[in-house]
């Protein structure tokens, strides 16, 4: 088969921040990636490799110190509605139901309500949350919540959905079942998805390729295929070739530590 037409791409990049005492910190540097459309990529690597800051970049959140960040073939110049994003909580505001959340982004941009309405109904729907809609954030579960930011994130149909470790803070068994919808929604709708983890059976389960990185500053240390049939039930995690993919990762990221 084809590789997929590059939507995402890095360049050689690199970012330095400026510390409090002024000296400088290099995060994140040399990472040249290409992402394809309607690819799920995964990202993992220690805490404080740089994962949040790359992902930043890609949003236009952040901008490199130098090498480039492109969609679509152009520059990232800053925040763009073909770009979703969703963070480690779910940024719900809690005297809002789940309809006026997702539809919050609507009012802000004054944007047709009733056009954006029906979607994100048909969305609600999409993720489980169809009796839901006049509910607020302290009447549902964590996974429920995320559910809301996924569909907020996915309300203006972006091409590119960037997730930081969206799951983390959910217990193992709603984290499992998360990820089941979530390659539901992915299959469903055939976004472009990276999505920062650091769960290495959570990133190989989901992934189409996962890119591990190195401790600070972050570097790519291999980008690894996931070549298991889809869609993946919770039992593939015990089949041979997941355990093979999941020992590899964690290989890379034991030889990585080691070099510290």
């Amino acid at each position: 088969m084809a590789a997929p037409s590059p939507i995402l791409e890095t360049r050689d990049v690199e970012k330095v921040y400026a510390a409090l005492d002024g000296e400088p910190v290099l995060a994140v540097s040399g990472v040249t990636l290409s992402i394809g459309e309607a690819e799920f990529i995964t990202v993992v690597g220690p805490s404080g490799c740089g994962k949040t800051t790359l992902l930043r970049m890609l949003a236009g959140l952040d901008t490199a110190s130098s090498g480039e960040v492109l969609l679509g073939g152009r520059r990232v110049e800053g925040p763009s509605r073909e770009v979703g994003m969703i963070f480690q909580a779910p940024v719900l505001l809690p005297w809002r139901s789940v309809i006026e959340n997702v539809m919050l982004p609507v009012e802000l941009f004054r944007l047709p309500a009733a056009e954006y309405r029906e979607r994100a109904g048909a969305l609600l729907e999409l993720v489980g949350l169809g009796d839901f809609f006049k509910k607020y954030p302290f009447e549902l579960s964590g996974g429920m919540q995320q559910r809301v930011a996924i569909v907020r994130a996915l309300l203006f149909d972006p091409k590119v959905l960037l997730m930081d470790e969206p799951f983390g803070a959910l217990d193992a068994m709603t984290r499992e079942q998360m990820s089941l919808e979530l390659q539901q929604i992915w299959m469903a709708r055939r976004k472009t998805v990276v999505f920062i983890t650091h769960g290495v059976s959570e990133a190989v389960f989901l992934a189409d390729r996962v890119v591990v990185m190195t401790p600070r500053p972050g570097r790519i240390a291999k980008v690894i295929d996931v070549t298991l049939p889809r869609p993946r039930s919770l039992e593939a995690m015990g089949s041979a070739a997941f355990g093979q993919l999941t020992t590899q990762v964690r290989l890379l990221l034991d030889t990585q530590a080691g070099g510290l």
